[in-house]
């Protein structure tokens, strides 16, 4: 497999160029970057820091991959940006490295979309199969677990953690984490609101009658009976311990830091 370099792009010496890839006219490709093998990156990108991008990966015009992190405490960089295979980054979407503070490094996992104008902030952790509509936004240290989906013009706040198979509605904002399975939306102000679970999505990929069913009688327990907290999670694990998803989403929200959007 050849490479396909057109002359006008800008590329270090040093960078590590794998088989197959493609740099479009005026793209600037820095020194510590890696690119796998077929990746695609289109006209007018830049792609700089110690990023590495996964195999297959295609990148739109004007996007900035790997760019410093826009933390104020961030003057040197230093960071890294490691990308999994399959990812597709739309025009003008930025990602930026991790910081030395904060972790030191943002990562992208596999088959990932990022529609246009979606920005993944420093120290950020993405799984498999994330989806984020245009515009939506990742501020520093997010957690994105495999095959949430984040809707257009949704905004996530600094430390947040989404559960995987999520399903954000555009518009959403959140301070707090966001469990697993469920489905969101705005409410007064913007804000977000649990709806109830994502029953579509969880159909959509594959998840038995007995484990929606499950989540629908856990989500009834913890956010609609008005019962406190630790008294709900105790309640489900009574009834619904034996399925694996409803012990998932238990040790997630017993785990967050930030609180439960409830």
């Amino acid at each position: 497999m050849t490479q396909k370099i057109h002359e006008t792009a800008i590329i270090s010496k040093e960078t590590n160029i794998g088989e197959g890839v493609e740099i479009g006219p005026y793209s600037i490709i820095g020194a510590e970057v890696t690119l796998k093998d077929n990746v695609k990156v289109g006209p007018h990108v830049v792609i700089e820091g110690d990023t590495i991008v996964g195999e297959g990966c295609e990148i739109f015009q004007f996007a900035s991959i790997g760019s410093i992190s826009q933390d104020l405490k961030d003057s040197d960089g230093g960071g890294k940006l490691i990308i999994g295979s399959g990812n597709k980054f739309r025009e003008f979407v930025t990602v930026n490295m991790g910081t030395p503070d904060g972790g030191g490094v943002t990562v992208i996992g596999d088959n990932c979309f990022f529609m246009a104008y979606t920005h993944v902030a420093h120290d950020c952790q993405l799984g498999n199969g994330v989806v984020m509509a245009n515009v939506a936004t990742l501020a520093g240290h997010v957690t994105v677990e495999d095959f949430s989906i984040i809707g257009g013009l949704v905004a996530i706040h600094q430390f947040v953690r989404i559960g995987k198979y999520t399903f954000v509605g555009g518009g959403s904002m959140t301070a707090m984490d966001i469990a697993p399975y469920m489905k969101v939306t705005h409410g007064t102000g913007a804000r977000a609101k649990i709806m109830g679970p994502n029953s579509i999505g969880l159909e959509r990929r594959g998840f038995s009658k007995k484990a929606i069913s499950s989540i629908k009688k856990a989500h009834k327990i913890i956010w609609r009976s008005k019962k406190m907290l630790k008294e709900a999670l105790r309640e489900v694990e009574g009834e619904l311990g034996d399925v694996e998803e409803v012990k998932y989403l238990v040790d997630f929200i017993r785990s967050s830091e930030r609180g439960i959007l409830r």
